[in-house]
Protein backbone atom coordinates (compact mmCIF):
# COMPACT_ATOMS: atom_id res chain seq x y z
CA UNK A 1 0.00 0.00 0.00
CA UNK A 2 1.74 3.39 -1.27
CA UNK A 3 2.07 5.83 1.66
CA UNK A 4 -0.20 9.01 1.68
CA UNK A 5 2.57 11.79 0.05
CA UNK A 6 4.14 14.06 2.69
CA UNK A 7 3.29 17.36 0.04
CA UNK A 8 -0.34 18.34 -0.01
CA UNK A 9 -1.32 21.06 -2.60
CA UNK A 10 -2.44 24.56 -0.54
CA UNK A 11 -5.79 24.25 -2.11
CA UNK A 12 -7.13 20.93 -2.98
CA UNK A 13 -10.88 22.30 -5.12
CA UNK A 14 -10.29 23.19 -8.47
CA UNK A 15 -12.41 24.68 -11.56
CA UNK A 16 -13.49 22.27 -14.34
CA UNK A 17 -10.83 24.00 -16.52
CA UNK A 18 -8.09 23.67 -14.04
CA UNK A 19 -8.71 19.90 -13.29
CA UNK A 20 -9.06 19.39 -17.05
CA UNK A 21 -5.72 21.40 -17.87
CA UNK A 22 -3.83 19.31 -14.95
CA UNK A 23 -5.02 16.44 -16.60
CA UNK A 24 -2.77 17.28 -19.50
CA UNK A 25 0.01 18.15 -17.12
CA UNK A 26 -0.22 14.62 -15.73
CA UNK A 27 -0.47 12.92 -19.18
CA UNK A 28 2.50 14.98 -21.08
CA UNK A 29 4.46 15.31 -17.50
CA UNK A 30 6.11 18.79 -18.60
CA UNK A 31 4.40 21.39 -20.50
CA UNK A 32 4.55 24.82 -22.06
CA UNK A 33 1.51 27.34 -22.55
CA UNK A 34 1.14 26.14 -25.98
CA UNK A 35 1.10 22.31 -25.26
CA UNK A 36 -2.08 22.83 -23.41
CA UNK A 37 -3.45 25.28 -25.49
CA UNK A 38 -2.99 22.90 -29.22
CA UNK A 39 -4.22 19.75 -26.40
CA UNK A 40 -7.40 21.56 -26.02
CA UNK A 41 -7.86 23.08 -29.14
CA UNK A 42 -7.34 19.74 -30.69
CA UNK A 43 -11.21 19.35 -30.07
CA UNK A 44 -12.87 21.69 -33.37
CA UNK A 45 -15.63 22.29 -30.59
CA UNK A 46 -13.46 24.16 -28.21
CA UNK A 47 -12.26 27.47 -27.83
CA UNK A 48 -9.83 29.17 -25.33
CA UNK A 49 -7.34 32.11 -25.72
CA UNK A 50 -4.19 31.40 -24.73
CA UNK A 51 -3.95 33.78 -22.11
CA UNK A 52 -6.57 32.07 -20.44
CA UNK A 53 -4.31 28.67 -20.42
CA UNK A 54 -1.27 30.93 -18.74
CA UNK A 55 -3.80 32.00 -16.38
CA UNK A 56 -4.94 28.44 -15.34
CA UNK A 57 -1.08 27.36 -15.41
CA UNK A 58 -0.36 30.05 -13.01
CA UNK A 59 -3.66 29.72 -10.79
CA UNK A 60 -2.72 25.98 -10.45
CA UNK A 61 0.88 26.51 -9.27
CA UNK A 62 -0.58 29.19 -6.88
CA UNK A 63 -2.74 26.65 -5.19
CA UNK A 64 0.43 24.37 -5.06
CA UNK A 65 -0.60 21.73 -7.69
CA UNK A 66 2.11 22.75 -10.47
CA UNK A 67 5.83 24.07 -10.31
CA UNK A 68 6.92 26.46 -12.75
CA UNK A 69 10.31 26.33 -14.27
CA UNK A 70 11.95 28.54 -16.99
CA UNK A 71 14.33 27.19 -19.39
CA UNK A 72 15.95 29.66 -21.75
CA UNK A 73 12.97 31.67 -22.76
CA UNK A 74 10.01 29.38 -21.94
CA UNK A 75 8.07 28.25 -19.11
CA UNK A 76 7.65 24.56 -18.39
CA UNK A 77 5.06 23.45 -15.89
CA UNK A 78 5.21 20.38 -14.11
CA UNK A 79 3.31 18.67 -11.06
CA UNK A 80 3.94 18.40 -7.66
CA UNK A 81 2.20 15.85 -7.25
CA UNK A 82 0.83 12.57 -9.31
CA UNK A 83 -2.42 11.61 -10.27
CA UNK A 84 -2.49 8.39 -8.02
CA UNK A 85 -0.97 10.68 -5.01
CA UNK A 86 -4.20 13.66 -5.86
CA UNK A 87 -6.35 10.91 -5.66
CA UNK A 88 -5.34 9.91 -2.26
CA UNK A 89 -5.11 13.02 -0.93
CA UNK A 90 -8.48 13.89 -2.11
CA UNK A 91 -9.94 10.65 -0.38
CA UNK A 92 -7.90 11.10 2.57
CA UNK A 93 -9.44 15.00 2.75
CA UNK A 94 -13.19 13.43 2.12
CA UNK A 95 -13.03 10.43 4.69
CA UNK A 96 -11.79 13.43 7.59
CA UNK A 97 -15.35 15.44 6.74
CA UNK A 98 -16.92 12.34 6.67
CA UNK A 99 -15.56 10.83 9.81
CA UNK A 100 -15.54 14.55 11.56
CA UNK A 101 -19.41 13.93 11.50
CA UNK A 102 -18.33 12.08 14.95
CA UNK A 103 -21.27 9.92 15.53
CA UNK A 104 -20.10 6.83 15.60
CA UNK A 105 -24.07 5.76 15.02
CA UNK A 106 -24.22 7.81 11.69
CA UNK A 107 -21.39 6.26 10.67
CA UNK A 108 -22.21 2.82 11.36
CA UNK A 109 -25.49 3.58 9.53
CA UNK A 110 -23.88 4.72 6.34
CA UNK A 111 -21.88 1.52 6.30
CA UNK A 112 -24.91 -1.16 6.91
CA UNK A 113 -27.04 0.68 4.27
CA UNK A 114 -24.15 -0.07 1.44
CA UNK A 115 -24.79 -2.95 -1.13
CA UNK A 116 -22.98 -6.42 -0.77
CA UNK A 117 -19.97 -5.08 -3.05
CA UNK A 118 -19.35 -1.51 -1.23
CA UNK A 119 -19.42 -3.82 2.14
CA UNK A 120 -16.63 -6.12 0.45
CA UNK A 121 -14.39 -3.16 -0.21
CA UNK A 122 -14.75 -1.37 3.03
CA UNK A 123 -13.59 -5.27 4.72
CA UNK A 124 -10.44 -5.18 2.23
CA UNK A 125 -9.98 -1.91 3.27
CA UNK A 126 -10.08 -2.36 6.63
CA UNK A 127 -8.07 -5.65 6.32
CA UNK A 128 -5.42 -3.60 4.45
CA UNK A 129 -5.31 -1.31 7.30
CA UNK A 130 -4.48 -3.93 9.71
CA UNK A 131 -1.84 -5.44 7.56
CA UNK A 132 -0.13 -1.40 7.05
CA UNK A 133 -0.31 -1.18 11.22
CA UNK A 134 0.97 -5.05 11.69
CA UNK A 135 3.97 -4.43 9.25
CA UNK A 136 4.90 -0.80 11.10
CA UNK A 137 4.90 -2.74 14.27
CA UNK A 138 7.42 -5.13 12.51
CA UNK A 139 9.61 -2.74 11.64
Amino acid sequence: MAPLPDYRPKQLSLGPLEAEILSIVWELGSVTVKDVHDRILADPNRELAYTSVTTVLRRLTEKGWLACDKKGRAFYWRPLVSKLQAEMIKAHEQLHKFLAVGNPDVVAAFADSLDDVASEKIQAIAKRIQAAREAREES
